[in-house]
């Protein structure tokens, strides 16, 4: 069938323009699920060949699908207007059924033109109220024992396809709420009374509706049926007695109960036997024997082993006979129930509890369990809660307790560096008792907080030749952990720290640690080539801990990002280029804060610093100009050298200096003079031990022109003289080196000795005052001081 469909189609569209086929197919529609019959899913033309030959009635059809499907069918409007519709057939179900249909349409005319043409149809998904499955959709009948104690009766169940997807719970109620039961929220039926079929209570019509998470709701009836049992004792006569009955104790007399229609004596008197039946045996006891007065002579007590294996039950069977003849008689039947009473406590199996939990332990990790009993019988269930303690920052109450098992488990996550130990208040009551106890929570301290450093991110500028060693920048990293000790910490260096140029000292053992260069940058060589380093790094907390422990121990990182730019050196060389130029700015901007305190400190001590270090700079510039001031000169009075003496003698000097060094370790008598001077063995430089002194002895004991170690005059080069009682002027003398060939004449050759004495002798003398030549003299015992000698 489908070669010969294929066949058609390429005998049509050989046929060119005269063809038929379909208009608005191939295409693409949606239809919702749960769609009710003759739903429109899409619509569609035929254009009619170029013979204008009608359409072969049933056509056009679908004469395949994928998958296999009979729920869709073509539907003719008008002319050559078609349509796919639904069907009864089958329902489409987004959630149990195929999402996604292929139909082929087929159409075919009396020329024998044709066209084949597929429309996928897509099922929509909508949101369906929830459904009650099998029996329970038609509603239910439970049936419940009469005399059963408040319990579980019913799980119900209903099935939504959109939130059973999703694992959303539905929501489950009783509509009206009961009395006499109650549903919780996933749907669990409770009975929360004891029945009594006698009591006219026999059967209960409960509505319950489900309800998703959209508002759509859907209802079932449950009939809870109370069946009957023989739960009433044959009797003549039953006693209630309370389990702690004093002995002795008047429980029934038979007279009051039992008569003989006879109206005279003896006819009407009756007599009454010992009392006698199983289980009631050194119980009960007539008493005076034959007067059918019960008294109790046995213990009654609930708790006791063997009261519990006759049920708390008695029956004690008594004949009544008649004392005339013919003696009529009749059994009678007491049976004798016990009631229980509170006598015991409700008490805990232990007076308080203690519990420790890790602090890594997940919410809903159950940590340990309270139990508490009461001795009474019949037990009855105890309910256990948390009445006090056990509030969080953000829960006010950490932790859960079961109520009917008395287990503990974490609400949440605890935290020992928040809250370390946690004090419970943990009640348990029953029908009869209340108690509570007290729980403590100890959270066991693990390595659970990552080490945090100020600052968690920094940037860096470094020059590039930056001396290995050097802290850079001053920078400091300063570490905390709320459960870990500053030594703990270890240091590393992730990526981005390329031919590791940076490391931290110390790297282990502190919570402070400097960021310092390791290795130096070779940019020019081809080592470097990043300019801009982004460095992660690594704050463990495992220093302290051994290889075997770190293996077994929780270890905690945490991390800093710094950002380091390496500045080169300002270039010189002038690039050409033809390319345009880029102007490149970039916008610094210094933003305090709080966290750099040191930076306004460390500003404000170095400011004061350098303002002391310019004042007392000023101080010893002022001091040592006021000692080498130039002192004020005045014309002397009297002419330095005698009238007629040298009138027309010109005179020069030659003046050097020459810096010698300021230690002398020898000591010597000058062979001309026998004045003692000092002198350097390994330069050569001297200085007179007395120059006072030494310059006026050589001087009275120089001959003129004699030795090429010349004296110079104290006149002759400015220097201030001594006078004698009469005025004369004293000329105090200097020692000065030889004039050797570095002396040289005014045509710059080196000079003679008797030339160089020619020039000495031949410079007129200054004209100074007295406290012109005392200021210079104290400037020249300086010098010598300082080891500069005047030539």
């Amino acid at each position: 069938m489908q070669e010969a469909v294929l066949l058609l189609i390429l005998l049509s569209a050989m046929s060119g323009g005269e063809a038929l086929y379909l208009i608005h197919l191939p295409a693409t529609s949606n239809v919702t699920e749960n769609s009710p019959p003759e739903t429109s899913v899409h619509t569609f033309s035929v254009h009619l060949s170029a013979s204008l030959s009608p359409v072969i009635p049933g056509f056009p059809m679908i004469i395949n699908s994928s998958p296999l499907t009979e729920v869709f069918r073509v539907k003719w409007l008008s002319g050559t207007n078609f349509e796919v519709v639904t069907t009864e057939k089958e329902q489409l179900d987004f959630e149990t059924g195929p999402n996604i249909f292929d139909l082929q349409i087929y159409v075919k005319d009396d020329a024998g033109f044709m066209d084949l043409q597929v429309l996928t149809v897509q099922v929509t998904d909508v949101n369906e109220p929830p459904q009650f499955l099998g029996n329970l959709a038609k509603g239910l009948d439970l049936y419940i024992v009469e005399g059963i104690k408040p319990r579980f009766i019913y799980q119900v169940e209903a099935f939504d396809p959109e939130d059973t997807r999703r694992n959303i719970p539905l929501r489950y109620f009783l509509i009206p709420p009961s009395n006499n039961f109650s549903m919780s929220a996933n749907g669990i039926l409770f009975s929360t009374t004891e029945f009594d079929f006698e009591e006219g209570h026999n059967s209960y019509r409960l509505i319950v509706e489900v309800r998703d998470s959209q508002g759509l709701t859907a209802s079932t009836t449950l009939q809870v049926n109370i069946v009957n049992i023989n739960d009433e004792i044959p009797r003549f006569t039953s006693i209630m007695v309370p389990e702690n009955t004093a002995k002795r104790t008047l429980l029934l007399d038979l007279n009051s109960v039992c008569f003989d229609d006879d109206s005279e004596a003896p006819n009407s008197q009756f007599n009454f036997t010992t009392p006698s039946a199983v289980g009631s045996h050194g119980r009960f006891l007539q008493d005076p024997a034959g007067s059918g007065k019960i008294v109790l002579i046995g213990d009654l007590d609930y708790e006791n082993p063997s009261n519990l294996a006759a049920s708390n039950k008695y029956m004690v069977r008594i004949q009544v006979q008649d004392v005339a003849h013919p003696y009529y008689k009749n059994n009678i039947y007491i049976y004798v129930l016990t009631n229980p009473e509170n006598e015991f406590p409700l008490i805990f199996d232990q007076p308080s509890y203690v519990f420790n939990v890790s602090e890594i332990r997940p919410a809903g990790t159950q940590f340990g369990r309270v139990q508490a009993t009461d001795q009474d019988l019949p037990q009855s269930s105890i309910v256990y809660s948390i009445s006090a303690g056990g509030a969080g920052l953000q829960y006010t109450n950490m932790f859960w307790i079961n109520p009917q098992t008395g287990e503990l488990k974490l609400v949440t996550k605890v935290d020992y560096e928040t809250t370390p130990t946690y004090t419970l208040r943990i009640q348990a009551t029953n029908n009869e008792d209340t108690n509570s106890v007290t729980v403590t929570v100890n959270i066991l301290e693990k390595n659970d907080e990552k080490p945090v450093c100020i600052p968690n991110s920094y940037f860096l500028a470094i020059p590039v030749d930056l001396k290995v060693g050097t802290n850079i920048q001053n920078f400091k990293l300063v570490c905390t952990d709320r459960d870990s000790s500053p030594r703990s910490f270890r240091y590393s260096i992730g990526s981005g720290n390329v031919n590791s140029h940076f490391t931290f000292s110390p790297n282990a053992g502190s919570n402070v640690t400097q960021l310092l260069l390791a290795t130096r940058f070779d940019y020019t060589g081809g080592l470097d080539k990043i300019w801009d380093y982004r460095l992660l790094v690594y704050i463990t907390d495992d220093n302290l801990l051994s290889g075997r422990k770190k293996a077994d121990t929780l270890v905690e990182t945490g991390t800093v990002t710094l950002s380091i730019s390496v500045i080169s050196h300002p270039t010189t060389i002038v690039t050409t280029t033809s390319r345009p130029r880029i102007t490149h700015q970039i916008l610094r901007k210094n933003a305090y804060s709080p966290s750099a305190w040191y930076v306004p400190f460390v500003i404000t001590f170095g400011s004061i610093l350098l303002l002391i270090f310019l004042v007392t700079l000023m101080v010893q510039l002022a001091n040592a100009i006021h000692r080498h001031c130039p002192c004020k000169t005045r014309k002397h009075k009297t002419p330095l050298v005698k009238k007629g003496e040298m009138k027309n003698t010109k005179r020069e000097v030659v003046v050097e200096t020459i810096q010698m060094s300021t230690v002398f370790d020898g000591e010597a008598i000058d062979p001309v003079t026998g004045a003692k001077y000092e002198f350097n063995s390994k330069t050569g430089a001297r200085k007179w031990k007395d120059p006072f002194m030494q310059m006026s002895k050589w001087k009275e004991s120089s001959p003129e022109g004699t030795t090429p170690n010349r004296a110079v005059s104290a006149e002759e080069i400015g220097l201030p003289g001594s006078t004698d009682k009469e005025g004369n002027e004293l000329s105090g003398t200097a020692q000065a080196e030889s004039a050797g060939p570095g002396s040289r004449n005014q045509d710059g050759k080196p000079g003679t000795q008797k030339k160089r004495d020619a020039v000495l002798t031949s410079r007129p003398y200054p004209s100074h005052t007295q406290e012109s030549k005392q200021c210079l003299l104290l400037g020249l015992m300086e010098e010598h001081k300082r080891g500069t000698l005047i030539v």
